[in-house]
């Protein structure tokens, strides 16, 4: 039997996606005070598995593997995930209906002792679970010891303090988001390191077809934020792209045109192949593919070859 006045939302269990949860949880109940909303907080396969580059463990579609079976399952309506954690196919029977507004989608640096990039001495130990972060961090310090970096924000930051890095590379989104933001010492501009794919924007996963609660998400959905994102993950698709490869791409939205950059890099970042394109914003999911296959004609294929992400 269906409960009309109550929402069950899916999510993980770290303090970044419990803000995240509970944030559509307040935007929802402002809108519908009526509304019962119930948290159902699972540990996903990438919480689990700590000791091993994600890389190697399948990638971030670990992340929302169970969030997703509990919405097949009818044990929760919706599930609130982080884009740049989300492949570029889903299931048949769900979709994204809703993204929020899009938070700083840069990445930043977190080194207490020595602030910026430029002023870490050689050697020093950068934390990172990202092959996207590592390629452009070696493009701009190839003396660099880059060294894996897994598990929550708190996590990361606590292993930082006790001095097993000299700084870590993070999403500014997820830093602010939780109050951290003071802890920034340098975020790098989207010229210096390209963001993820969908990096700062919160999705909402629902079943298709599933109308009452689509119109409870409707309102909540942000038209820029779904552009731009429309573009990011249609370049993404035209790759192959997964989650955890040296892929970026960033949309920047200009009244009604929009501007697409992406990139594909070596995993020493010795080789980049960088373009953008710029149109209309009602184009942004052809520009999206187009920009894709030129990075493939123009060497990126060779390179996904290489690391065994294109056959």
């Amino acid at each position: 039997m269906k409960h009309d006045h109550r929402l069950r939302i899916a999510t993980r269990g770290s303090k970044l996606a419990l803000w995240q949860a509970h944030h559509v949880r307040d935007r929802l109940q402002a809108l519908n005070p009526a509304l019962t909303i119930e948290l159902l907080v699972m540990k996903t396969a990438g919480d689990r598995i700590l000791d091993t580059p994600l890389a190697k463990i399948g990638g971030k579609g670990l992340f929302i593997k169970e969030l997703e079976q509990a919405l097949l399952d009818d044990a929760a309506d919706i599930a609130v995930h982080s884009m740049k954690d989300v492949p570029v196919e889903l299931p048949e029977e769900l979709h994204i209906p809703t993204v929020l507004e899009r938070e700083d989608p840069r990445d930043c640096l977190v080194a207490p002792q020595h602030g910026k990039l430029a002023a870490m001495p050689a050697a020093a130990v950068i934390g990172t679970s990202s092959l996207r972060r590592r390629s452009q961090l070696a493009l701009q310090r190839d003396d660099l010891s880059l060294r894996d970096l897994r598990g929550n924000v708190n996590t990361r930051l606590d292993k930082l303090e006790r001095g097993e890095y000299d700084g870590i590379v993070l999403a500014a989104a997820g830093l602010r988001r939780l109050g951290f933001a003071a802890h920034i010492t340098q975020c790098f501009e989207v010229d210096e390191m390209l963001p993820a794919i969908g990096q700062g924007i919160i999705g909402i996963e629902c079943r298709r077809g599933d109308v009452r609660v689509e119109a409870l998400l409707s309102p909540l959905e942000d038209v820029l934020a779904r552009d731009a994102l429309t573009a990011e993950r249609a370049l993404n698709a035209s790759l192959q792209g997964g989650c955890q490869v040296p892929i970026a791409g960033h949309a920047r939205i200009h009244g009604d045109e929009l501007e697409i950059e992406g990139l594909v890099a070596s995993l020493d970042g010795r080789e980049q192949i960088r373009a953008r394109r710029r149109g209309a914003r009602a184009d942004a999911a052809r520009m999206g593919e187009e920009l894709g296959h030129h990075l493939l004609a123009s060497g990126a294929d060779r390179i996904l070859r290489d690391i065994g992400l294109l056959n």
